[in-house]
């Protein structure tokens, strides 16, 4: 292996939680959030050459995943619907209040716009509105205000519910 593999190796490595927690909240079915997990790897290695490090590899790959994962789910869009295959088991199933209302939080952030779901699952890391700008390309006070009316978006949501 030489050095620029080692170092995309590492580099995802240190990163790959933040991979499939964009990969994730773009899908909740397991084979398609590998499928997307392998999309970002190979979108990271093809731009890996090209990345200056004007930005921490982390903002980098932040940006990386998520345009990854936004251009898959507009080209599923154009794709005919499928029947997926299941067992009707689902191993992972809590059912005790505080995965219920994780899993009710996920769905109606799921029903979100990409660029908004991608705004949310920045705030949701923890992440100051200017990381999440330099993420997503929009100033803080953007940000700021796009985050209000996401709330208030999830909070007409659960009144329908």
């Amino acid at each position: 292996m030489n050095a620029k593999e080692m170092e995309f190796t590492r580099m995802v490595k240190e990163n790959k939680g933040t991979i499939y927690t964009v990969c994730y909240m773009f899908s909740k079915d397991p084979a398609e959030v590998e499928d997307l997990f392998q999309e970002v790897l190979v979108n990271l290695w093809k731009g890996f050459e090209g990345f200056r490090g004007e930005s921490g590899p982390g903002t980098w790959i932040w940006r990386v995943s998520l345009n990854t994962c936004i251009s898959q789910e507009r080209k599923s869009k154009r794709r005919p619907d499928t029947v997926p295959l299941t067992m009707d088991i689902n191993l992972f199933e809590d059912n005790d209040s505080d995965s219920r209302q994780i899993r009710q939080l996920y769905s109606r952030i799921s029903r979100l716009g990409p660029f908004d779901r991608a705004i949310v699952l920045l705030w949701l890391e923890s992440m100051t509105y200017e990381e999440i700008g330099d993420i997503v390309g929009l100033s803080a006070k953007n940000i700021s205000v796009r985050l209000v009316r996401i709330r208030e978006e999830l909070k007409k949501m659960s009144n329908k519910e």
